[in-house]
């Protein structure tokens, strides 16, 4: 039995149906936990789960003891988060700022671009509600509330992801795969391989996969999952391939320069195969 953690967002119930299901290698026999992002990323502290999906931020964490799959991560152009407001804004700097979560990508985002903010953490799905109540004074929202924000009220008064892509032209590492190191190359070649597999099988079975992604998908509508998938669900999630290599290995350069992650001696990734 092997276990495995990834979030009840559509991209990743999409990416993960059939593994999930025996669609694609049964002989993993895979063993699902389906937790919030910033959940996995507490738990993945404690080494429960083999396998587990992972904010970027927490995995420059973990490095000693994991490593980074090639396949089923997170990673693209305009997929950042965005910080959210109830009335236009000036400087972020001072202000009372929600965020889904210490160890998200997201608020390390928001640490490079802004370290002065009065951070507080609340589940993702519980941010646009206190930025339209006026608990806080911003949002920095995930997930598929960069579909949804305008419905509360709100406005959008800056994309991290934009930001991101200004600075360095590369596409935004948000959110990937890790498995641990002592599984062993041969199980870990394997497990890339499977969720590769189970990836194809999504895309030439969409229709079976519905029915999955809508019972985990915190009531959206079909509309809204769909875009979802499309926006993070792409080829990076196939093999995150040298660019994504260069954004993830950018993304820790920028936080060690600015000692918001410690300095790691392991390989992130798998090497690919020829």
């Amino acid at each position: 039995m092997l276990t495995l953690g990834f979030s009840p967002c559509p991209n990743d119930c999409f990416i993960f149906y059939a593994l999930a299901h025996e669609r694609v290698a049964p002989e993993l026999a895979v063993q699902v936990t389906l937790e919030d992002v910033e959940a996995l990323n507490q738990r993945a502290r404690t080494g429960a789960l083999a396998v587990t999906k992972i904010s970027y931020h927490a995995f420059f964490h973990l490095t000693e003891s994991y490593i980074m799959l090639r396949a089923g991560g997170a990673l693209g152009y305009g997929v950042g988060p965005l910080v959210v407001t109830k009335r236009p804004q000036g400087s972020l700097k001072g202000l009372r700022v929600a965020i889904p979560g210490g160890l998200t990508t997201a608020n390390l985002l928001l640490s490079l671009f802004e370290p002065e903010v009065d951070k507080v953490a609340l589940r993702y799905d519980r941010i646009m509600p206190a930025v339209a109540a006026g608990e806080v004074d911003a949002g920095l929202i995930i997930h598929e509330s960069r579909f949804t924000y305008p419905d509360y009220g709100l406005h959008a008064h800056l994309d991290l992801g934009a930001w991101w892509e200004a600075q360095t032209g590369l596409p935004l590492p948000l959110g990937g795969i890790m498995a641990r190191r002592d599984l062993g190359e041969e199980r870990l070649a394997r497990l890339d391989e499977a969720i590769q597999e189970s990836l194809r099988y999504a895309y030439a079975h969409p229709e079976e996969t519905k029915p999955y992604v809508a019972a985990h998908a915190q009531e959206l509508s079909d509309r809204v999952r769909q875009q979802h998938i499309d926006l993070y669900v792409n080829a990076l999630s196939h093999d995150l391939g040298e660019t994504g290599e260069r954004a993830v290995r950018e993304l820790q350069a920028r936080a060690q320069a600015r000692g918001l992650v410690p300095a790691g001696r392991e390989p992130l990734f798998r090497e690919a195969r020829a």
